[in-house]
């Protein structure tokens, strides 16, 4: 079908300024007063790393674009330079933001609780200032290392993301004229706590000081020979973004080694300096970074304030953060069978963190050791620092099975973490393939072939998130464990497509980006457009990180407008306007932002009543769905398909965490007069933890037992 009518600019929101909105939601949840003290301070600090990368990668890419001379619109008719120009107001509006809930809204909180935060080292009592003065000589000035500039010394290098003084300096025994003030600029150690805890108070009250203020405290004892005029913090941001001509590379590993490097000496794309900082110390800045005034954020309080994570975890405080959730069960393997047995039993569906991870993990070491495995295939995209897969999949190469893994060394920030666990497998004998020319692989697969007295059986394990056990605590995702026959012949072509460039004719069950998944799913949405145009029930519903594929909306508003009643759920960017008249009245979009990352991807298809539902890797994004090897898979078992349907059904229901876009872009949270409190994330930790003392009672577990009505 032709969408071209569907495709108008003004149908569209930017890409960019919809991610600022994910990012402002977050920071909605920073601002609200019913969230426990330090749960707000972790959200704040979410807001300040999340804006880091975006800088690092998405205005990298736009100064880029402008730099070359790039001029071609985005979906929404922006410019590279127009998006450049709305970014930075909306941003330099999220900064203000962003320290006006920390300056009078946290740190008046906190106080109140009895914890103080020591803004400025001048406001240290005597004894806090004599226990300073002995940390700084013990623990910091061996770690310092000044650096000047003049004439014979050219100005330093100053790495990305780093804290820093930047200090104007003049000898002692010179005549006092601005010609002899000197530049200077010291590290904050990023390897030593960004925080002290200093001696309580009388009364029990605690404070802490940050890093910085002990140094500038103490700025001196490192120029002896200098007066200090002036120490201000700054810190910058670089283009991060890698380009990598893979055509050109002989070797992948060593040309990612390189670019690696190349983060430290990239374009400077942002710099954050005190508020308040001398004029001359602000221009040198200026002019040796060669940023415009746009870019510099004069900051009203302590720089990079993703240091509250660490604060989150002063303990003492469990009173004012949520009650740590220990992830449950999976009932359909509480027995005393294998894994093997119980996936035999019909298809396992897994939803974390509310159900443990660890049966993924079990999976992996059960086959490594299991004397009837002949084979484990796996694609990685991120695993945590010491992961027991890894360690499982090493162990399995030694005991003589066949191992393939296909590591992702493209995924941007796990780079180099990549490379050093990839070459591990290497040493332990695994067969490690280092992804597609020009594709980066995202898709979430697990291949283990088990000889049995019935044949060669293939067991594999399909998810929407990646096989790290730690982020799988934090992250809402799912997953399914299976043994279906066509299943496992679609997964051996996957690995085999990977690894020797083998395309099968058709696949079948899986969906397999980016030669096949785009015309599935907008074959999907029209058949629905279709059902809708012969006046039967028409719905679509869709969970997702991101939607920004034209394509793709497009035909979500062909389908609108014949009359498909449309749910989106979509956590962060989303470039789908909603309420245009004939156009997109049918569709609804909602953001989830709470304790959890929402991570999942869900697509829900009513089909005249056949009820198609897909799960997996893949957001509706151009990248997603033409530049990265992704998989979608079918859930056909009825007991699934219902317990799917019930977690969209809940997050449908939610009226505590969710946001509503509205037709002007903004988001709003839904107004709970008089309705029953429904929070999806806590609804499916209170049900994990239900059907885990009564796992048969699965009905009772439906019901909503919702708090009281808001007044």
């Amino acid at each position: 079908m032709d969408y071209t009518e569907y495709k108008k600019p003004e149908y569209y929101w930017n890409r960019e300024l919809s991610w600022m909105g994910f990012d402002e939601r977050i920071l909605e949840e920073a601002k609200d007063k019913q969230i426990p003290l330090f749960e707000r301070l972790k959200f704040l600090s979410i807001t300040s790393s999340n804006l880091d990368e975006f800088f690092m990668v998405r205005v990298a890419s736009l100064k880029d674009m402008v730099h070359a001379g790039y001029e071609k619109p985005d979906i929404a008719g922006m410019s590279p330079k127009v998006q450049l120009e709305n970014i930075s107001g909306r941003t330099h509006k999220l900064v203000e933001d962003q320290y006006r809930v920390y300056n009078k809204s946290l740190l008046s909180s906190l106080r109140y609780i009895g914890l103080y935060v020591v803004s400025n080292h001048e406001d240290l009592t005597t004894e806090q200032g004599v226990f300073v003065d002995e940390y700084f000589e013990e623990n910091i000035y061996p770690v310092l290392t000044p650096m000047a500039m003049d004439s014979s010394r050219p100005f330093p290098l100053v790495r990305n993301k780093t804290l820093n003084l930047g200090l104007l300096i003049r000898k002692k025994d010179s005549k006092k004229n601005k010609e002899e003030l000197e530049f200077a600029t010291v590290q904050v150690p990023s390897v030593l706590p960004r925080f002290v805890e200093l001696p309580r108070g009388e009364k029990g009250e605690r404070y802490v000081i940050l890093l910085e203020e002990i140094i500038e405290r103490n700025i001196g004892k490192l120029f002896l020979s200098y007066d200090v005029v002036c120490a201000h913090p700054y810190r910058i941001m670089r283009n991060a973004d890698l380009t990598i001509d893979e055509d050109e590379a002989a070797d992948l590993l060593k040309e990612i080694q390189k670019q690696l490097k190349r983060r430290q000496w990239g374009e400077v794309i942002r710099l954050e300096a005190e508020s308040g900082m001398d004029p001359r110390l602000l221009k040198i800045l200026r002019t040796e970074f060669n940023i415009k005034d746009d870019d510099i954020f004069e900051i009203k309080g302590p720089l990079d304030l993703t240091f509250l994570m660490k604060m989150y975890g002063l303990d003492g405080f469990e009173e004012y953060k949520t009650a740590h959730y220990t992830p449950q069960p999976v009932p359909a393997l509480q027995n005393e069978d294998d894994i093997f047995t119980n996936i035999r039993k019909g298809d396992i569906f897994l939803h974390h963190p509310y159900y443990t991870f660890e049966p993924v993990v079990n999976f992996v070491q059960r086959a490594a050791k299991d004397p009837d495995v002949l084979a484990i295939k796996q694609t990685l995209y991120r695993v945590s620092g010491n992961s027991p897969i890894i360690a499982a999949l090493a162990q399995a190469a030694e005991n003589g099975k066949q191992v393939s893994v296909l590591v992702e060394l493209k995924a941007r920030f796990d780079e180099e973490h990549n490379i050093v666990w990839a070459k591990m497998l290497e040493k332990a004998g695994c067969h490690v393939i280092y992804g597609l020319l020009g594709l980066k692989t995202h898709s979430k697969i697990t291949l283990v072939v088990r000889k049995e007295e019935s044949g060669i059986r293939r067991y594999v394990h399909l998810g929407t998130g990646n096989y790290n056990d730690s982020t799988a605590k934090l992250y809402t995702d799912c997953g399914m464990l299976t043994c279906n026959e066509k299943i496992g012949q679609d997964a051996t072509a996957v690995f085999n497509m990977l690894s020797g460039y083998s395309e099968p004719n058709s696949w079948n069950k899986l969906v397999v980006a980016p030669l096949w998944m785009r015309n599935r799913f907008l074959h999907l949405i029209e058949m629905e457009a279709e059902h809708a145009r012969k006046g039967q029930k028409a719905h679509i519903i869709a969970k997702m990180n991101s939607l920004c594929d034209r394509d793709i909306i497009a035909a979500l508003y062909a389908a609108s407008a014949a009359g498909v009643k449309i749910e989106l759920i979509v956590r962060g960017i989303c470039c789908l306007k909603t309420g245009i008249p004939g156009i997109s009245e049918n569709i609804q979009v909602r953001s989830i932002v709470g304790n959890f990352l929402e991570h999942a991807r869900i697509f829900y298809f009513y089909s005249n009543g056949q009820e198609e539902i897909y799960m997996g890797s893949a957001d509706w994004m151009p990248r997603n769905l033409d530049k990265r090897v992704e998989i979608i898979f079918p859930v056909e078992d009825i007991r699934l398909k219902e317990e799917i349907k019930h977690i969209l059904e809940i997050q449908l229901a939610d009226n505590m965490k969710a946001h509503l876009l509205n037709t002007d872009g903004t988001y709003s949270k839904i107004d709970k007069r008089g309705k029953m409190l429904v929070c999806a994330q806590d609804f499916f930790c209170e049900e994990a933890v239900e059907r885990n003392k009564k796992p048969e009672d699965v009905k009772k577990n439906r019901v909503f037992v919702p708090a009281e009505p808001a007044e």
